[in-house]
């Protein structure tokens, strides 16, 4: 059985469409089993909201959350990996 490696992430997201939080809440909570925490920070003075997403997930799972974030209508997400990696454990 081939074991996958994970890495340790932060997904920053900025919420410019507030109209989106629903599907993106939706979209974190597939991931959820991967997401270690996350911190919301709404900024009034632009009208944005400021979301980031610490993720010990595959990389692949990493990019696919990422990426489904990204072509949400009025968000943005880009990740920042740490280069340590580490087994999967089994659940």
């Amino acid at each position: 059985m081939n074991i996958p490696e994970t890495r340790v992430a932060i997904i920053g997201i900025i919420v410019e469409n507030p109209d989106q939080i629903e599907e993106l809440n939706q979209l974190l909570h597939e991931f959820s089993r991967y997401i270690i925490g996350r911190m919301g920070i709404p900024y009034h003075k632009r009208n944005i909201n400021i979301i980031s997403v610490a993720i010990d997930a595959p990389q692949d799972k990493i990019n696919t959350l990422t990426g489904k974030i990204g072509r949400l209508s009025g968000i943005s997400a880009k990740t920042a990996y740490s280069n340590i990696t580490a087994k999967a454990e089994i659940t």
